[in-house]
């Protein structure tokens, strides 16, 4: 997979270079430009570069030496710093109305409605690295065999995303501030996000408990929002209430060869703590699950494998209408919250260095701008990947990080046309 085919694809479907003109300039006189910069530090986490010593060399005698040209690890820092968060979360807004527009985001998997999905997590925690804006806690840790306690440094993000799609697609990500918790964190994003690109481009939002509450259900419905929240204990009435609807219920069942799954479906639950009913869902799953075990023989080792059932229960509340989703897409929109974590977050964590503070300390928004420049290679080579590549492929296709790993060393092949 050639690089030709990769810069082609960005300028034909978002005109990538116009995109890139646009971000501002913040600083006197530089010697390299901001536009240069970004795309060294882009293409580096296109290419999973994690660090930016590793970035410096690819830059003076790698792979994009011919595409950047040399550029030290203080330029890139120095510029980073300066570079505004609010200009890169606007040119990933920019991509994403692109990506509407091409109906990448369109589903037929949720009646048609675009969902996305708010979710947390840690990054970079620490015991001795540490920015202005990290959070702080205290934790016991073992040092030489004594119980200790210690301060630990670690930063926190919220993100949105896409997960009525084939694949997710992230919007945007928010650095969760210190005294600042994850629900207002989140609640910013969104209202940032909706600003930029307006309020019908998310028709509903599905979170974890964390969000059902009374203020931030009434934040997301004045955002034009809908919402799909699980339930737990914060909410015990009402999951009482929900145990009394659905005691002396037979539930729909549905089997298929690796899930078995029992609904309950109550259409008016009254939510006491938000003075309003609310449609809710329960649903009992017992999916097979795949299990590998090593047994010892000697001086040898072999793998057997069993299936086991896993059995889940879950209870959604929402503010969906009837007519707009039925009671298994309620608990099919519940579920796919799932997929922010296992399929973003994850992968960002294992193959894009999102845990990996190439820039931290005493460069606090440098670290912001490189994190969010990371989430945004990630999303195009993913739309890249799966409507170019996959889409095309008449074999066996590359994996998107074996395409991911082509990339950088073949800047070194072919010098780029001035043109």
């Amino acid at each position: 997979m050639g690089r030709h085919e990769v810069e082609a694809y960005f300028e034909k479907i978002f005109d990538w270079s116009v995109l890139v003109a646009r971000l501002p300039e913040g600083r006197q006189h530089p010697q390299h430009s901001c536009q240069k910069v970004f795309a060294a530090v882009f293409w580096g986490a296109i290419g999973r570069i994690p660090s930016f010593h590793q970035l410096e060399s690819e830059c003076r005698a790698g792979g994009l030496r011919h595409r950047i040209g040399p550029l030290s690890e203080d330029t890139l820092r120095y510029t980073l710093e300066r570079l505004a968060p609010e200009a890169v979360l606007t040119l990933g807004c920019d991509v994403a109305r692109r990506l509407k527009r091409n109906g990448v985001l369109r589903t037929d998997a949720a009646h048609g409605l675009i969902v996305a999905a708010v979710d947390g997590i840690e990054i970079c925690q620490s015991y001795v690295r540490c920015c202005d804006t990290c959070l702080e806690r205290t934790v016991e840790r073992m040092i030489d065999g004594v119980v200790q306690t210690a301060v630990q440094y670690y930063h926190r993000i919220v993100a949105v995303a896409v997960v009525s799609t084939p694949f997710p697609i992230p919007l945007g990500l928010r650095f969760q501030a210190p005294g600042e918790g994850e629900v207002a964190c989140a609640q910013a994003l969104l209202e940032e996000l909706v600003g930029q690109l307006g309020r019908r481009f998310v028709d509903v939002l599905v979170a974890d408990a964390l969000y059902f509450g009374k203020p931030v259900i009434d934040a997301i419905e004045a955002l034009g929002l809908d919402w799909v929240c699980s339930v737990k204990d914060n909410q015990p009435e009402l999951v009482a209430e929900l145990a009394r609807r659905t005691s002396d219920v037979m539930p729909a069942e549905t089997v298929t060869p690796d899930v078995v799954t029992h609904l309950w479906y109550v259409p008016d639950v009254h939510w006491a703590a938000g003075d309003r009913s609310v449609r809710c869902v329960k649903e009992v799953r017992r999916a097979a699950q795949t299990r590998v075990h090593v047994q010892r023989e000697g001086g040898h080792c072999t793998r057997h494998k069993t299936v086991v059932w896993d059995e889940s229960t879950n209870l959604y509340a929402s503010s969906l209408l009837e007519l707009a989703c039925s009671p298994g897409g309620l608990a099919a929109l519940g579920r796919a919250r799932w997929r922010i974590d296992t399929e973003v977050f994850q992968t960002l964590t294992k193959e894009c260095q999102l845990k990996h503070p190439a820039v931290h300390q005493q460069h606090d928004q440098a670290f912001v701008v490189l994190t969010m420049i990371r989430i945004l290679a990630y999303t195009l080579l993913l739309v890249f990947f799966h409507r170019q590549v996959l889409s095309h492929a008449r074999h066996t296709p590359p994996t998107l990080c074996q395409i991911a790993r082509q990339i950088v060393p073949a800047f070194a092949q072919v010098h780029v046309d001035s043109s």
